[in-house]
């Protein structure tokens, strides 16, 4: 554990210490700002706040796993790109150590940037009435589609030294699960309902923007997150001997 907790500070060290983590929270920052000034306040009509916090979370939703990606991308292919990967794999450290360190260091820093955001939900206040366990149930949703993003960047990382190409793979399998519910409806029976339960906005998260807490959806989001990290470190293990 202690390994881990080492490898994770330092991984989030190196996202204070560069550009990439700055520039990531300021682009976040940036958009929710943009997009909620945009399209969930609407000054020009009278709205529910509630209607104003689901809006939030929608738009919030891709900010943070366009993130996730982002500080994914580089957690493995860029130790690959410097060879310090060849250093981490000698040291008294296991396959698995690395890749959940790694996974930790970069959640934690979603987590910075998400919690950064929070004085947009509470600028509804000024004019409504916010329910915060609304607002603390969609966060608890934001953060596990960030984590899901970062598990899968995670994966993609260990195929490759390329950092975009990562990004990529990330990206597409993120659209994938975001268009299972479209691509259910092409389908027949009996896969047609494992596909949309594969679904992460219409199936898993949209409970959690409505500010409903649903233990179903987070034991399948940190399930999902689980089962990439694990392909990792089997891509990992398997590329020692290589």
């Amino acid at each position: 554990m202690r390994q881990i907790l080492l490898l994770a500070r330092r991984e989030l060290a190196t996202y204070f210490n560069t550009w990439w983590g700055w520039s990531i929270l300021a682009l976040v920052l940036l958009l929710d700002g943009v997009l909620f000034n945009a399209f969930a306040v609407k000054l020009s009509q009278a709205r529910f706040s509630t209607d104003v916090l689901e809006d939030f979370f929608f738009f919030s939703s891709g900010t943070t796993m366009i993130a996730g990606v982002l500080l994914s991308m580089r957690t493995l292919a860029e130790e690959r790109q410097t060879g310090t990967m060849v250093l981490l794999q000698t040291a008294p450290i296991s396959e698995a150590q690395i890749v959940i360190g790694k996974f930790l260091g970069a959640f934690a820093f979603l987590t910075m940037i998400t919690a950064c955001t929070l004085y947009l939900p509470a600028l509804v206040e000024i004019n409504g009435k916010v329910s915060w366990a609304h607002i603390f149930t969609g966060y608890t949703g934001l953060l596990l589609l960030g984590g899901v993003a970062i598990a899968m960047g995670t994966f993609g990382s260990s195929l490759t030294r390329h950092q975009l190409v990562a990004a990529m793979f990330a990206a597409v399998m993120l659209t994938i699960c975001l268009m299972g519910w479209y691509i259910s409806e092409e389908i027949d029976a009996p896969l047609k309902g494992v596909v949309a339960y594969l679904a992460l906005y219409e199936e898993h998260f949209e409970h959690f923007q409505q500010g409903l807490f649903d233990w179903r959806s987070v034991c399948f989001l940190v399930s999902l997150q689980a089962a990439f990290l694990l392909v990792a470190i089997q891509v990992l293990k398997t590329r020692r001997f290589q």
